[in-house]
């Protein structure tokens, strides 16, 4: 009696848990404004913009982009804003600056220390070795 009553009271705790559990692959939307804070953040610590009134009109920039972006815009009206946003950050940034930004390498996850040296050999098909004969 013992073990069903523990065996149910485990199944309902677990089962509980699940649904308390936000929806997998759904992340939380975020506002234009908490948007903008991010992009205009990332720029000025990866190009070490120091100016107040710069930094300033980089987040209004990315604010305004970021409020056009939440109508949900097709793939070419997209790319159009990624292109407005390149030529008004051309504009914004010193020309030293801008070819820093467009030449930083994109973000990419943290791999274990060896993994791109396994990576290399798999994709790497073993060679044999080429004898006399058949030069």
């Amino acid at each position: 009696m013992f073990k069903k009553l523990s065996f149910i009271l485990f199944i309902a705790l677990m089962s509980g848990g699940l649904w308390a559990q936000e929806p997998a692959g759904e992340r939380p939307q975020r506002t234009p404004e908490e948007e903008a804070l991010t992009q205009t953040t990332r720029l000025v610590r990866e190009l070490g913009i120091h100016d107040s009134v710069r930094i300033d009109t980089i987040y209004r920039m990315h604010l305004k982009y970021a409020k056009y972006r939440q109508k949900g815009l097709s793939r070419a009206e997209n790319m159009e804003r990624m292109q407005a946003i390149y030529d008004e950050l051309k504009r914004l940034l010193t020309k030293e600056e801008f070819e820093r930004f467009m030449n930083h390498p994109a973000e990419q996850p943290r791999r274990p220390r060896g993994a791109n040296t396994l990576m290399r050999q798999r994709q790497a098909p073993p060679t044999a070795p080429q004898s006399a004969d058949q030069q």
